[in-house]
């Protein structure tokens, strides 16, 4: 078979077993990253419950149909000719928290803000850094999300999910191999359900005011009224990448409908164009600060998909 025909051999069968699981053909990525960019995927389905999953991998694995998991799209630039094969996305659907004592254990689509605040309420410390960080909790974990000091690796305990064939692991904080803005599961390209995390104890009032703080500071350093990716670079090893590309002159630097942040050197965003805009600035970016520092800036948002036939860019 196809691969057209693997995948309409998947939709009959998940919605035979399943009536009720939510799956569309053909939709278009730029609905679902805050980039706003990105062709269609082939197949999109988004589980309501983690019963869901295993059956949902099991049948993509049988049919030989590739899957790529996405939750809120905060950190994701798709291209424009889209993705091909099954994306399964997790968000808001899945986004229940559990607090026992100092521990949360929370589904993979729950927010970051949502967690940090559900954390902040019940007087516990360690999460008021994710409280602007607009992504899931699945996709924070996935790629060792931080901000203000802090990040995910200091407060995970146990991680939950499964792989592409469907089978079920469980990570302990150490077997996960947290890295700056990695974890083992991007290289093994594993699905998270679930996250615990241990937390200590703290004061509702000074949590709060801590957020407000980071908050606020975010609000007025960051372009959040436009489209964009957070932060587009990671940091290099010799130095912050929003002050190389500053120093580089580059912002507000443009190509076609991407645009370099002239609010914040850091953030590219999208201001109309393609996902070959943004390709073609962040490219363009990259060439200057390794012609000025020796330093090439590693992409910190995920790239997906395949590009647009030449006729189509």
């Amino acid at each position: 078979m196809t691969l057209n025909e693997r995948i309409d051999a998947l939709e009959a069968r998940l919605h035979a077993a399943d009536e009720h699981l939510s799956v569309k053909r053909n939709a278009l990525m730029a609905r679902y990253t805050t980039l706003h960019l990105g062709g269609p995927a082939d197949i999109l389905v988004s589980p309501d419950k983690t019963e869901q999953i295993p059956l949902i991998l099991k049948t993509a694995h049988a049919l030989e149909v590739p899957v790529i998991i996405v939750g809120n799209g905060s950190n994701l630039l798709v291209k424009d000719g889209g993705i091909r094969g099954l994306v399964l996305r997790l968000c808001r659907d899945m986004q229940h928290i559990e607090i026992k004592g100092s521990t949360i254990r929370a589904e993979a689509g729950a927010m970051m803000s949502t967690l940090s605040m559900a954390a902040a309420q019940a007087n516990l410390a360690g999460l008021t850094f994710a409280s602007g960080i607009p992504g899931t909790v699945g996709g924070g974990v996935y790629m060792n999300a931080g901000a203000y000091g802090g990040e995910m690796s200091q407060v995970v305990s146990l991680v939950e999910g499964y792989d592409m064939t469907g089978e079920p692991f469980r990570y302990n904080h150490y077997e996960m191999d947290f890295g700056h803005r990695h974890t083992r599961l991007m290289d093994e390209n594993k699905l998270i359900t679930h996250v615990t995390f241990q937390l200590k104890p703290g004061r509702r009032d000074e949590l709060l005011a801590e957020m407000v703080d980071f908050n606020t500071r975010r609000a007025e350093k960051q372009p959040l009224t436009q489209f964009s990716a957070g932060s587009t670079f990671k940091r290099p090893p010799n130095g912050f990448a929003s002050a190389m590309v500053d120093q580089c002159g580059l912002k507000g630097f443009t190509v076609g409908g991407a645009q370099v942040s002239e609010k914040h050197a850091g953030f590219c965003i999208n201001k109309g164009g393609t996902a070959a805009d943004f390709l073609a600035l962040m490219a363009e970016v990259q060439k200057v600060v390794y012609e000025k520092f020796d330093t090439m800036l590693e992409p910190e948002v995920r790239i997906l998909g395949e590009d647009a036939p030449a006729t189509e860019v």
